[in-house]
């Protein structure tokens, strides 16, 4: 096939009909990539669980486990950076002269990943000018560790990786009386978010609990997707 009828099968397969479609692309190599449509985050459940399975209940051992606390869950986290920060205790709740045995102790496991979203096929016309929406989702486990359990952070970079074009955050807030143990979604769609975005920077903390026994707050799912959906400022 010649470079125009690629052209024309990249327009056709994603209806970009009016959208900006420069010459001098490879448009072969941009409809082998398939840039929309697709989950461009990589390796997107690294506990190896589905949304459409309920989180697994926790096993617990028959004898309380003895040995350093542990703060990070198990999981193949491979493509994405991560991080753990430990919390002081919380002894808000303790009446003065109370005498305390033993206490949970909390932390925040950061796990993020940047998109290059040239690098995954886009074009900076079409970017620019169409700005097709740009569609973020993730669900977590309803574990019920804590009140505040999960939060994201998503911001649409410029070509230098520092300017912030635009940029959404959730922080929900669990209703501790309620034990059903699903999955949570949190999703949020960009859309008219003006010209210069290059790259993708997505966020999310899981917070865990230790008291002898290890309790993550699982996730899965996580996904940044563009769809060939024209936006408006």
């Amino acid at each position: 096939m010649s470079t125009a009828e690629w052209k024309e099968k990249v327009e056709a397969e994603w209806s970009l009909q009016g959208a900006p479609m420069p010459d001098g692309l490879d448009w072969k190599s941009v409809f082998d990539a398939k840039p929309l449509g697709r989950n461009l985050l990589r390796n997107p459940s690294p506990h190896g669980l589905s949304k459409d399975s309920p989180p697994p209940e926790a096993d617990l051992p028959e004898f309380p486990t003895d040995g350093p606390p542990r703060f990070q869950p198990d999981g193949d986290f491979s493509s994405w950076t991560t991080s753990t920060e430990t919390l002081p205790y919380d002894t808000s709740g303790i009446p003065p002269g109370a005498v305390v045995c033993e206490m949970p102790r909390y932390s925040w496991f950061t796990m993020e990943q940047v998109v290059d979203l040239k690098a995954e096929g886009l074009w900076e016309e079409l970017l620019d000018g169409f700005q097709p929406e740009i569609v973020i989702q993730d669900w977590y486990e309803e574990s019920q560790l804590h009140e505040s359990i999960y939060q994201l952070h998503v911001k649409l970079l410029g070509a230098d990786k520092s300017t912030v074009i635009s940029e959404h955050t959730a922080n929900p807030t669990e209703d501790l009386s309620n034990y059903s143990h699903n999955w949570k979604e949190v999703s949020h769609v960009f859309s008219g978010y003006g010209p210069g975005v290059r790259y993708v920077h997505f966020q999310h903390r899981l917070k865990n609990k230790f008291m002898r026994e290890f309790w993550p707050t699982l996730f899965t799912g996580s996904s940044v997707m563009v769809r060939p959906t024209k936006t408006s400022a």
